[in-house]
């Protein structure tokens, strides 16, 4: 990967895939590494997760996503698994069918509108119709989210050798089952470093937005989450940019939800950068063209070749300084997907 060539046509080497928990590889939570890139002077620089609460400053504000992960995977049979991916507003949900071959799953192009799938329990999943080239729309027969809770087992892809328990899956800040996967920039946070955030005068606000399967196919985009942005956390993120403190996103699904709340206010002109109180679905896919209004800063996980959310990086960063961040990130080994290592983007 070089700077004159497209950041989404890297390479990822094999070698730097996460295959476990920090906590497998003898490390605490909060033990990954931590890649810091500043806008605004091209600076890169290497950290420890742990020296977070020192890069952020008095008056900054942390918005955190809430949502807790699902065990959104369920075995229909011996050679087919369900991805649940997250429920459309008319109550169908969208699904991925899997193909399973010994421990490892991969997409299964299988399927036909119509079609029912028997589920454990006595559940029946009915195909309606497809919604992507991999993701079905399905009028599943039971209440979704307590079905899962009792039959279903966490998402895995093939870099995660083994099944591990929903609470790998979890975060700090998790509260509100709803994800598919995990919003994992948030997964190295512990008591410990949440302390010294806040002992640090560092502000700390909820959000949530429920996110669907990440194992988009290249240059898909994300399709509808439902998202909720409260009213405490709207008048805060205002009230932090009024007095010139920086807004950090935790996560991208952050991004996604405070963006759209920015774009949801009454039409008086010209948008004014501030955040409505606002809650529903959300299409919208943040990209250097639309740019970003009320973000300042993002902590975020390391993001394979081709996928949307590098787009919404190069918003941050530019897509010079986020070529130059994978280049380093590959050189100094640093460790991808949802039990790697984060990258925090500064202005």
């Amino acid at each position: 990967m070089t700077a004159d060539v497209p950041l989404a046509d890297f390479t990822l080497p094999a070698e730097l895939e996460a295959h476990d928990p920090a906590e497998a590889r003898g490390l605490p939570r909060d033990g990954v590494r931590l890649l810091v890139s500043r806008t605004s002077s091209g600076e890169i620089s290497h950290h420890g997760f742990t020296d977070l609460p020192g890069l952020l400053l008095p008056g900054d504000l942390l918005v955190v996503n809430t949502s807790a992960t699902l065990p959104a995977q369920v075995r229909a049979s011996a050679d087919l698994a369900v991805h649940f991916s997250g429920p459309r507003p008319d109550g169908s949900w969208l699904v991925e069918l899997r193909q399973v071959k010994g421990k490892i799953s991969r997409p299964d192009e299988a399927g036909s509108p119509g079609q029912r799938i028997g589920l454990p329990g006595g559940a029946v999943l009915t195909l309606e119709g497809r919604a992507t080239a991999r993701l079905w729309q399905a009028r599943p027969s039971v209440a979704v989210i307590p079905y899962l809770l009792r039959y279903g087992i966490p998402v895995r892809y093939s870099y995660v050798p083994r099944q591990w328990p929903l609470a790998a899956y979890q975060t700090v800040f998790a509260r509100e089952p709803g994800s598919a996967e995990m919003p994992s920039a948030s997964r190295p946070f512990t008591p410990a470093v949440v302390t010294r955030l806040v002992a640090g005068g560092v502000l700390i606000a909820p959000l949530t937005l429920h996110c669907g399967v990440s194992s988009l196919e290249a240059d898909e985009d994300p399709y509808p989450e439902p998202f909720d942005v409260p009213p405490a956390t709207a008048d805060l993120v205002n009230h932090v940019r009024a007095r010139g403190g920086r807004v950090i996103a935790g996560g991208t699904t952050v991004v996604r939800a405070l963006e759209t709340a920015a774009r949801r206010r009454p039409a008086l002109g010209a948008p004014d950068g501030r955040v409505a109180a606002a809650a529903g679905w959300t299409s919208h896919v943040v990209t250097p063209q639309t740019g970003v209004r009320v973000v300042d800063g993002l902590l975020t996980g390391l993001h394979e070749p081709r996928s949307s959310h590098l787009r919404m990086l190069a918003a941050f960063a530019g897509p010079g300084l986020l070529t130059r961040c994978y280049q380093d990130a590959i050189g100094a080994g640093y460790l991808w997907h949802e039990f790697g290592d984060v990258h925090l983007l500064l202005p």
